[in-house]
């Protein structure tokens, strides 16, 4: 009798599984949605404003409850671990790290400064903290040549560019980019995938991103 080998399927990165988020005990804004991520995958989250493609994420790094939002029915797991609810900070102890939409930076202090916060999460030598910061110039020369500006007078590309190298300063082991591209010129935009291309292929090995289609469409 032949026999088959059965292989399991390696468990992925971060599992959603059908979540339901109800903000002010009332407001149903999800219902029944379920994604994974897998290992060395990029995911993108699609649907058009309203959609509920931000609610998603930030049901992932658990910062619902600063909006009265909470999961109600389903789970999240990250790396085998259930951490939907653990509280924002213990999640990115864990490495999972949401850039927001609308290129939040620190205005009054530089670039680099705002690269170091991204650290501060971690036990980390200045040596390795030095070394970390000149892989994200190199991902970033731009942000080299700007690193002693005010991050708030630098152009938007830059601030985004400054986002996401500040989350790749915690060593993370996924990254949530939510609308990366909003408000950005269309070669700023294809720049800032090309970027994020790179780093999943060189550094970091997960990313999931929320996206509109329209801008998805612009890159792919």
């Amino acid at each position: 009798m032949a026999t088959a080998a059965i292989h399991a399927l390696p468990a992925p990165l971060l599992d959603v599984n059908g979540i339901e988020v109800i903000y002010n005990h009332v407001i149903l804004v999800l219902k029944g949605v379920s994604l994974q991520v897998p290992e060395g995958g990029i995911v993108a989250l699609l649907g058009a404003n309203g959609a509920g493609k931000t609610t998603t994420l930030k049901a992932v790094s658990n910062l619902l409850a600063a909006e009265r939002g909470e999961v109600t029915k389903g789970y999240i797991e990250f790396r085998g671990e259930r951490v939907d609810r653990l509280n924002p900070s213990e999640l990115v102890k864990r490495g999972a790290i949401q850039v927001m939409e609308g290129r939040h930076c620190f205005p009054h202090l530089s670039v680099e400064e705002n690269l170091l916060t991204g650290a501060y999460s971690r036990k980390a030598s200045r040596a390795e903290i030095r070394a970390d910061l000149e892989k994200v110039y190199g991902f970033f020369p731009r942000l080299k040549q700007r690193r002693t500006s005010l991050a708030g007078y630098t152009s938007g590309g830059e601030q985004q560019m400054t986002a996401i190298g500040r989350a790749l300063m915690a060593r993370p082991r996924m990254i949530l980019l939510d609308e990366p591209s909003m408000g950005l010129a269309p070669q700023i935009v294809e720049e800032i995938f090309e970027i994020v291309r790179n780093l999943n292929e060189a550094e970091i090995e997960r990313f999931l991103f929320a996206e509109l289609i329209r801008l998805v469409l612009l890159r792919f």
